[in-house]
């Protein structure tokens, strides 16, 4: 896997060879996630779209540095780095807590006059529908049964003592972003959104996924699929052609 670092900005990351789509997806990690996940997609993804993946402090190539443990002010950090390619249309998509730091970027954007070509989101309660279950404030054994119970991490990775000394410290750092986050009631975004959620996702009823329509006076879509939590990871080549459609 190659990965190019966008202007030497370790915010963005790239992956295989550069493309020169005029339209780019930027895709935001869930809790505990990496740039790393959404390799997949780019391979998926028509070359006349962008895809750029957001790394997050305290992981992989950025593991030295601190976790952002305040989604306000990851939103705020990210849409300054997305300033110099707002020339050009942008697309942003989130999964779990990335689809809530997705829409708090999109609002950003949309306060400064600049209109999503589209909002995906993936796995997430509305943004009104926030609550938390306490993860981050559980020990270690809690992080992991945390992660054994949303199947979203190899299960030979838990098992590994020095692997999870590295992934628990970003994990919880995020699931405090995640769950401390407050809602802000406001103006409803313009651009199109398109909620993708699980018919197994004992974190998101339906009626959770559904209220996505509430934020939005754009079109809007939902779409189930089969599985749990991270139900996208066996729907990829659909997810990614909804997409590819959506933004053409």
């Amino acid at each position: 896997m190659t990965v190019h670092t966008d202007r030497d900005n370790a915010w963005i990351q790239r992956f295989g060879s550069s493309s020169s789509g005029d339209l780019s997806l930027v895709c935001f990690p869930h809790a505990g996630g990496a740039a790393s996940f959404y390799h997949p997609l780019s391979r998926m993804l028509p070359s006349s779209v962008n895809m750029l993946a957001i790394q997050y402090p305290g992981r992989q190539d950025r593991r030295a540095e601190p976790c952002v443990e305040n989604l306000a002010e990851l939103a705020d950090r990210v849409h300054e780095v997305l300033q110099p390619l707002t020339g050009q249309p942008l697309a942003l998509f989130g999964h779990s807590m990335g689809a809530t730091l997705a829409f708090e970027v999109s609002r950003r954007l949309e306060e400064q006059g600049v209109t999503p070509a589209h909002l995906f989101v993936s796995g997430r309660r509305a943004p009104s529908r926030h609550r938390s279950e306490g993860v981050h404030l559980r020990d270690d054994q809690g992080l992991i049964e945390e992660l054994k119970e949303l199947s979203g991490t190899d299960v030979r990775l838990l098992d590994d003592e020095e692997l999870l000394r590295m992934i628990l410290p970003a994990l919880r750092g995020d699931y405090k972003a995640a769950e401390t986050y407050v809602y802000r009631p406001g103006d409803p975004l313009t651009c199109p959104v398109t909620m993708f959620t699980g018919d197994a996702d004992a974190r998101v009823s339906a009626e959770d996924a559904a209220a996505w329509r509430e934020h939005t006076t754009g079109s809007f879509e939902l779409m189930t699929f089969d599985g749990g939590h991270f139900f996208l990871t066996g729907h990829m080549q659909r997810i990614t052609e909804v997409i590819t459609n959506a933004l053409r």
